[in-house]
């Protein structure tokens, strides 16, 4: 069997960080509740980055942010996401691919900018979020190329680009390749809006034995099963799928796989300075263990330390080598 170019390759919402430094006055002004995430459109987007104070731009997105870990740890990675031709479509451009990640997407010759999110971070650390999806939202059929699919270990699919019709068809088009080439197929149900916007679809999805891989954290999980007993909500779940995993913050993670149940527990660290990512590096960590066939436990505990690092300060990318941590807590090799 010749060997697959990608470990993991990705779909999901292409978006620019954009963090830049306030105050409370700021915010006040902007009618910006601190702390908080918030949509808007692409008027209020262009307003508010034109009067933030300097800025630091880097690729986003929950997909692209957990390939960015996978690289990290070795992992040949793929991404799959649409921006627009405009100065923020190339900084993702740029910056996706310095992290080693085949992007080739063409950029959308459309009105519709790149979506971003802009990141207003007070002086006390806390980060108000205004977030413009943009030409993320419009990822066509046309952007699946089967030979990318088919070329690699897993398909990671971003369940916030569900939302939209025409990513979805896509996304369901890339399934579908992916089940024709045996590949692993794997979901993130992102968050409980999602839930509640496509139950059905998900259900859907895991019922028809289209999902080999699903991620939930303890809130997304109890909104798909509609009832708040988390263990039982674990196990009806897990009867229908190879592999399920639940993140529980700082109760650590759950991944039952054909209904054997693996736990570990949280990493401790000196402070929890900042949650944003943390599922997304967790995910890394996870992915990047089952493609190289490593255990379900040597997964979770990839995932428990990548996840362990990025709460650990600000922002969605590693600052610390999560490759050499991993090795050495495990002892292990990644590669």
């Amino acid at each position: 069997m010749p060997h697959n170019r990608y470990d993991i390759v990705a779909i999901g919402n292409a978006i620019v960080d954009v963090l830049a430094a306030t105050d409370d006055q700021f915010l006040s002004e902007k009618n910006i509740t601190k702390g908080s995430m918030q949509l808007i459109d692409a008027d209020s987007a262009e307003t508010l980055y034109q009067e933030m104070n300097p800025t630091h731009e880097i690729s986003g997105g929950s997909a692209a942010n957990t390939l960015v870990g996978v690289a990290a740890l070795g992992g040949r990675c793929a991404f799959i996401g649409q921006v627009a031709n405009d100065p923020l479509g190339q900084v993702f451009q740029q910056d996706i691919r310095a992290q080693n990640i085949h992007f080739d997407v063409p950029v959308q010759e459309a009105t519709i900018p790149t979506g971003r999110c802009l990141i207003l971070v007070s002086p006390d650390g806390e980060r108000s979020m205004n977030t413009f999806l943009g030409v993320a939202q419009t990822l066509h059929q046309t952007a699946i190329k089967p030979e990318v699919i088919e070329n690699a270990e897993i398909l990671y699919l971003e369940g916030y680009l569900w939302d939209p019709e025409v990513p979805r068809s896509a996304m369901k088009e890339a399934i579908q390749i992916a089940r024709k080439a045996g590949k692993k197929v794997a979901l993130t149900l992102s968050d409980t809006f999602c839930i509640e916007r496509h139950r059905e679809d998900f259900k859907q999805l895991i019922n028809n034995g289209l999902i080999d891989i699903l991620f939930a954290n303890e809130g997304e999980l109890r909104s798909l099963v509609q009832h708040d007993d988390l263990d039982r909500g674990i196990e009806e779940v897990a009867a229908k799928l190879p592999l399920l995993v639940v993140t529980k913050g700082p109760d650590g993670a759950i991944a039952v796989q054909d209904m054997e149940r693996t736990e570990v527990s949280a990493k401790k660290i000196d402070q929890v300075v900042d949650t944003t990512g943390a599922g997304d590096l967790f995910a890394a960590g996870f992915l990047a263990g089952q493609a190289r066939n490593l255990s379900i436990a040597a997964s979770l505990e990839m995932g428990a330390i990548a996840a362990a690092e990025i709460i650990s300060h600000y922002g969605a990318r590693p600052e610390n080598d999560i490759k050499t941590m991993i090795e050495s807590a495990l002892n292990i090799s990644l590669n």
